[in-house]
């Protein structure tokens, strides 16, 4: 074999599975395998393979249902099909939606390693041409993200492959990270574009309304039925259907969504006759699905149907190389809104800013900007104008905050936060004077602003002795 590759193989009967395994690795492959589709999507999503070798006919996820994954998630991989005679038009229609090759059963040992050995050879071909565009350019649908730190441009790239296959998609992360603004930038840059993106989100309406809104009613079918309502699978039908919090969907809710979502049909409450439908699925959670299946709340065959593609948003916390562009974006936003002319926020109230943990993430941030240029004076937002929550303060004045640079700086950032604060950012403040000044009182002082006999005060206030300085105050 000319190139001894990483290869997963998936097939769900066993003696064919570890098989292929052998004869791989006698060729000198590393082989990992997969007893089904869907545990092949967990083994892409946790590491990359040169080559995937998959049965078509599974239970549950088929090897075309794969293959579209794939094809996502891995683009670059070569796919091959093992299908049996039967299925061999089956196999083709999978070589015409982008898989390398088939391999009717049965066959030898050499015919799989003489495939395997041709699809590794395609994969050096594809990752050294794939080389020239490892950048992304960011297309319709994103005019609301605001960001460039590495787990934004990950999420970004996500999207633009997502975009083009009709994969459902599961969308993970804290409330406010911004889960529906993913899924409406799928639905922009995919071919359903133009037709209807429908949002439900699965916490505000009870169960029973619930399952009306997704399939639909007849007239007289319940109380306060009184006229036939189309349910939003039928409404969304050519385009997209978006369930927020699908986590809060009850046991029978998830039941019924499976179904309607194997059989591509829904049958509306009262109805008798099945109506098809053809929608793009993407859901979301900001609970951990696999974690409910565990405990018995939510249907691990929904969850597998759900989590073909995964995005999970990253907190803001964990990003806060985008927190300034999305300060500067809110700003300008809501001072267009308001009328009012807001250069930005004071040195001070960043400061305060970038010590916060953001539960509420990327929406509490804008809600905070939206109080707070309401309520400035001036055109700069201070620290009292973001009402940021009082732990916000705490942090603050534990941390690293902001450290002024004048006498000017130092009294309005006093004023401005809570008094527990002031000792931490006081004794900063004459730090980095030293520290600047090489620990020349007299410099230290001319250059904040200070009489020297008043910078002395602040000194012995503090505690602080030039004479200790190889102590290390800092």
């Amino acid at each position: 074999m000319n190139n001894h590759g990483r290869v997963l193989v998936v097939d769900d009967e066993a003696v064919i599975r570890e098989g292929v395994r052998r004869s791989l690795e006698k060729a000198g492959c590393r082989v990992e395998t997969s007893a089904s589709g869907h545990l092949a999507l967990e083994a892409l999503q946790a590491s990359s393979f040169d080559v995937v070798i998959t049965d078509l006919k599974m239970p549950g996820m088929s090897g075309l249902e794969l293959l579209g994954a794939i094809k996502v998630l891995q683009p670059e991989v070569p796919v091959c099909i093992m299908t049996g005679y039967a299925s061999v038009e089956t196999a083709v229609d999978a070589m015409k939606n982008g898989a390398f090759d088939y391999l009717s059963k049965p066959f030898t040992p050499d015919q799989v390693v003489a495939m395997a050995d041709k699809a590794l050879g395609e994969r050096t071909v594809l990752v050294d041409d794939a080389q020239a565009d490892v950048e992304f350019q960011l297309k319709q649908g994103f005019e609301s993200f605001v960001g460039q730190s590495p787990q934004m441009r990950k999420v970004f790239q996500r999207i633009i492959q997502v975009a083009s296959a009709d994969s459902t998609v599961l969308i993970t992360g804290e409330s406010g990270t911004g889960k529906e603004l993913v899924a409406r930038a799928i639905q922009a840059n995919s071919p359903r574009r133009d037709q209807p993106f429908v949002a439900v989100d699965c916490t505000s309406l009870a169960e029973s309304l619930l399952e009306s809104e997704l399939f639909g009613h007849v007239k007289g079918s319940f109380t306060g039925a009184v006229q036939t309502k189309v349910g939003l699978f039928k409404v969304a039908d050519g385009g997209t259907l978006f369930l927020d919090e699908v986590s809060n969907l009850s046991l029978t809710t998830q039941a019924k969504l499976l179904r309607v979502l194997q059989e591509r049909e829904v049958t509306p409450i009262g109805g008798t006759q099945p109506q098809p439908f053809n929608v793009r699925m993407i859901a979301a959670c900001n609970r951990n699905l696999k974690e409910m299946v565990q405990e018995g709340t939510f249907r691990s065959d929904l969850f597998f149907r759900l989590n073909i593609i995964p995005i999970d948003m990253p907190p803001l916390r964990d990003r806060l190389d985008d927190l300034a562009p999305l300060v500067g974006h809110f700003v300008k936003k809501f001072g267009q809104t308001t009328g009012k002319k807001i250069r930005g926020l004071a040195p001070g109230a960043m400061a305060m800013l970038k010590q916060y943990t953001f539960p509420g993430n990327v929406r509490e941030l804008e809600n905070i900007i939206e109080r707070a240029v309401v309520l400035a004076q001036g055109e700069l937002i201070q620290p009292e104008d973001q009402e940021l929550p009082n732990q916000a303060v705490e942090d603050f004045s534990a941390g690293d905050g902001y450290v002024p640079r004048t006498t000017e700086e130092l009294k309005e950032t006093k004023a401005k936060i809570r008094e527990r604060a002031v000792q931490p950012v006081e004794r900063a403040f004459v730090l980095s004077a030293l520290e600047r000044n090489d620990w020349n009182i007299t410099r230290a002082a001319e250059e904040v602003g200070m009489l020297r006999p008043n910078f002395q005060a602040l000194l012995k206030k503090q505690g602080i002795c030039v004479r200790d300085r190889a102590a290390g105050w800092a």
